[in-house]
C-alpha cells in the first residue's frame, strides 16, 4: 500500500483535513464546496489510492493506515491541530483517526456516512465491485439509481439523466474496487462512545446508499454529537450545496473556530 497520498492544500486560518467516500476523490466529493472553505480555513484534501493522482494500491487497504497516512498529511502540511470532514466512507476514516489521534483532531463533521454497513449496504458494494469488472455506463445508472435523491433524479431531463450516466461513467477511479472493499470492512461501532472533540453528523435523507438511519446511529453514539438532516440523496454537494456548505460552516464556526494550524 502506498504511502504517499496526492493531495492539495488550499487556503489559510485553522486546519481542516478532507476524508472523501469510496470510489470518490476530493474533487469529486468536496469540489462544490473547496473554494468556499479554504476561505476561512487551510484545507487539506488527500485522495486514496487509486483515485486523483495517488498511485493504486496493490493490496487491500486498511482503515488504520488510511487514517493515519491523511493525519500524516496534514501534519506535514503545517497543520498541528485540524478537524477533519468526512464524506461517506470519509466518515469511518475521520472517525478512526481521532481515535488514533486525539492531540491532533478538534472536531469531526461526518456527512452522509455509517459505523458499519448494513446488509443493504453490503449488497450495494457487491453489485459495485461486480459491476467495476465490466460495463462503467452499467455501474453509472447503478449507483446514479442507488445514490441520486428521488426529487433531485426526477427533475432531471432525459438528456440531463444522460450527461450525469456519462460523466459518472467516466469519473469512476480506478481505485475503487479497494476503496468499496473499504467500505465492506468498517466498524467503528466500539470506537464512538471515546469520541471527545465537537462533533457534527449530517444524514442525507433521500440517500440510498447510506440512508439517515446510519447517520442516526453516528450521532446516537458519540457523546454531544450534533444531528442535522439535510434533504438530499448521496450527492449532497450536487443536490444541496448551499444548505450542506452552510452547516459545515455553522458548525466550525462555533465549536472549532478557534483551532490552531
Amino acid at each position: 500500500m502506498t504511502n504517499h497520498f496526492a493531495h492539495v492544500v488550499r487556503g489559510s486560518g485553522p486546519g481542516l483535513l478532507l476524508a472523501h467516500g469510496g470510489g470518490g476523490s476530493v474533487e469529486g466529493n468536496f469540489g462544490s464546496i473547496l473554494d468556499d472553505l479554504a476561505r476561512t480555513h487551510t484545507v487539506v484534501g488527500p485522495d486514496y489510492p487509486g483515485a486523483g493522482a495517488t498511485p493504486r494500491s496493490t493490496g487491500p487497504l486498511d482503515l488504520d493506515i488510511v487514517a493515519d497516512e491523511l493525519v500524516s498529511i496534514a501534519v506535514d502540511a503545517g497543520l498541528e491541530r485540524f478537524a477533519i470532514l468526512g464524506y461517506s466512507l470519509g466518515t469511518g476514516v475521520a472517525v478512526r483517526a481521532a481515535t488514533r489521534h486525539p492531540d491532533r483532531v478538534t472536531g469531526l463533521i461526518l456527512t452522509a456516512g455509517f459505523t458499519k454497513p448494513d446488509n443493504r449496504l453490503l449488497l450495494a458494494v457487491d453489485i459495485w465491485r461486480e459491476l467495476l469488472g465490466g460495463d462503467r455506463k452499467l455501474l453509472a445508472k447503478f449507483l446514479t439509481f442507488a445514490a441520486t435523491g428521488e426529487k433531485h433524479l426526477n427533475a432531471l431531463s432525459p438528456s440531463e439523466l444522460e450527461a450525469a450516466v456519462e460523466g459518472l461513467a467516466g469519473f469512476i477511479p480506478e481505485g475503487s474496487p479497494e476503496h468499496v472493499g473499504l467500505v465492506a470492512n468498517v466498524d467503528t461501532r466500539a470506537e464512538l462512545a471515546g469520541i471527545s472533540v465537537p462533533t457534527l453528523v449530517i444524514a442525507t435523507t433521500l440517500d440510498g446508499l447510506a440512508p439517515p438511519v446510519h447517520s442516526r446511529e453516528l450521532a446516537a453514539g458519540i457523546p454531544g454529537a450534533e444531528l442535522v438532516e439535510i434533504e438530499a440523496g448521496h450527492g449532497i454537494g450536487v443536490e444541496a450545496r448551499d444548505e450542506w456548505l452552510g452547516v459545515i460552516q455553522k458548525f466550525l464556526s462555533a465549536s472549532v473556530g478557534e483551532g490552531t494550524n
